[in-house]
């Protein structure tokens, strides 16, 4: 009997075993990480905002800080980046719900309904919220006294609302708390805008009063001068990337580590530079003066920027142009300098210029003269930081820079960074730094200066030309998508001018 039973189990067994084998391959495994996922499908899809921040198509390609902070996180993840770009903050929260996205880097603030739906990643920046109105009209210096002004601008308004602000954003949340302690408080949500559409309608005096954070005022301005800061509604907040909410760790672990190791070894603070590192300072009535020449001059001059701009983007050149001369072939100075680059006598002749007035010729012999300082620039800097150091040397001279340059690393900055040597440039005026010096005195804060100029210059003019493509409020997310390729891929995007340039006017 014994061996009956035995005989049985021993049966069974093997039975058992046998239906395992047979269906084994309709058992699940474990669910996939969201990390396993992505490496599978061996691309990152990161939904973004379409703004001279986060991401634009710039002359060689995709750009903007979130664009390169992205490509940087698919390259340490091995796959490709697949860029989501939108024109509204609402086209990409449903994404993210969906799992049409993985992440979302688009320089959005970590406000209690989105820390409610997903999972932010590190700060890497903080920005305040601010309420925005036009130079010239009534400031409200604090909230009460926008409280009390507000039914007196209603009524003179035809009874509509005088501040607007767009549509899922985190100004909501703040004006709904400022409603619930003042229910006579009143704004008005605007669906079919984005923040650069309410700041534009400020300052063409169609809307009173919006919403913006202070980096979005910061380069706005470069190309609507009359748009200021009425006063703060809120302290600092963070800026960060934002994820689904789920158990899986695997990409928020890594997203984590990433930023961890990008702030540490100071490429983070790099990238900060290049983006907004130049916003800090405005001057009104120079953006004022510079805007009006976007219209009236460079439309004449574009075509010889573009035409002798190579491997330079033209707007870049343009910017370098107005900062010498104000896009004025017949510019002197009383230092013997002249012509729309404003070049010296010895420099011309270097570059092959035999008249300095000749726009065509000064133009051309410039950039030649910065291809040259660029050449210099020591390797160990990264490429998208070359440009500032050569502009430096551009004014100032290479010595000197370089003087500023090993000036830093005395002081335990790092010389190869532009934010750390254009603190020391001013140094290089007082005497106590420059009798320490290979090459002495010199004007560093005018080369600081003359360099952040050329960057806000720049950011205006690109501003000012997106302004001029058509409107593409209405396209959908699903219809924008940029694959990241190899950057040898993009070498012959920049397209060059053939259009005949301007002639000499002496």
């Amino acid at each position: 009997m014994k061996n009956h039973y035995l005989t049985h189990f021993k049966s069974l067994c093997l039975l058992l075993m046998g239906a395992f084998a047979l269906t084994g391959c309709q058992i699940e495994s474990e669910p996939k990480s969201e990390l396993d996922l992505i490496k599978e499908r061996g691309v990152l899809r990161v939904g973004t905002l379409n703004n001279q921040l986060s991401y634009y198509i710039g002359p060689d390609g995709p750009a903007g800080l979130d664009y390169e902070l992205a490509r940087e996180f698919a390259n340490e993840l091995g796959v490709q980046l697949e860029m989501k770009p939108a024109y509204r903050i609402s086209s990409l929260y449903p994404a993210l719900d969906k799992g049409e996205i993985d992440i979302i880097a688009a320089g959005l603030s970590q406000s209690p309904e989105r820390l409610k739906r997903f999972r932010p990643g590190p700060a890497y920046y903080y920005v305040s919220q601010q309420v925005i109105y036009k130079k010239g009209n009534w400031r409200p210096r604090n909230l009460e006294q926008l409280l009390d002004r507000q039914p007196k601008l209603i009524e003179e308004n035809d009874g509509k609302d005088v501040l607007s602000i767009v549509s899922d954003s985190h100004f909501n949340q703040t004006l709904m708390a400022i409603k619930a302690k003042h229910p006579e408080f009143s704004y008005h949500i605007d669906p079919n805008a984005d923040v650069n559409d309410l700041l534009k309608q400020v300052s063409e005096g169609d809307l009173r009063f919006t919403l913006a954070d202070s980096v979005e005022l910061s380069l706005s301005q470069r190309i609507y001068p009359d748009v200021a800061l009425a006063f703060e509604l809120t302290e600092d907040q963070p800026i960060s990337w934002f994820l689904r909410r789920s158990q899986d760790e695997s990409l928020y672990g890594l997203l984590i580590e990433f930023f961890g190791n990008i702030q540490q070894s100071g490429h983070l603070a790099s990238l900060e530079e290049k983006y907004i590192g130049h916003i800090d300072s405005f001057d009104y009535v120079d953006t004022r003066a510079f805007i009006r020449a976007l219209d009236s001059k460079l439309p004449k001059w574009a075509p010889l920027f573009k035409k002798y701009s190579d491997e330079f983007d033209w707007r870049l050149v343009a910017a370098l142009g107005y900062q010498e001369s104000h896009w004025n072939p017949k510019a002197k100075s009383p230092t013997g300098v002249r012509g729309m680059m404003m070049l010296t006598l010895p420099t011309a002749k270097s570059v092959g210029v035999t008249n300095r007035l000749d726009p065509e010729q000064s133009v051309r012999g410039g950039v030649e003269y910065l291809r040259r300082m660029v050449s210099r620039i020591p390797d160990s800097i990264e490429e998208h930081e070359k440009i500032w150091f050569a502009l430096a040397s551009y004014n100032v001279g290479y010595g000197h820079m370089m003087d500023a340059r090993r000036l830093t690393k005395r002081q335990g900055g790092n010389p190869d960074a532009w934010s750390d040597v254009k603190e020391r440039l001013p140094l290089l005026r007082q005497k106590k730094y420059y009798s320490q010096t290979r090459y002495g005195f010199a004007r560093g804060d005018e080369a600081r200066n003359y360099v952040e100029n050329i960057r806000r210059y720049y950011q205006s003019i690109i501003g000012h030309v997106e302004q001029q493509t058509p409107d593409t409020s209405d396209i959908n997310i699903d219809d924008l998508k940029v694959i990241d390729v190899p950057e040898s891929a993009l070498s012959d995007s920049t397209a060059t001018s053939s259009a005949e340039p301007a002639q000499p006017t002496e």
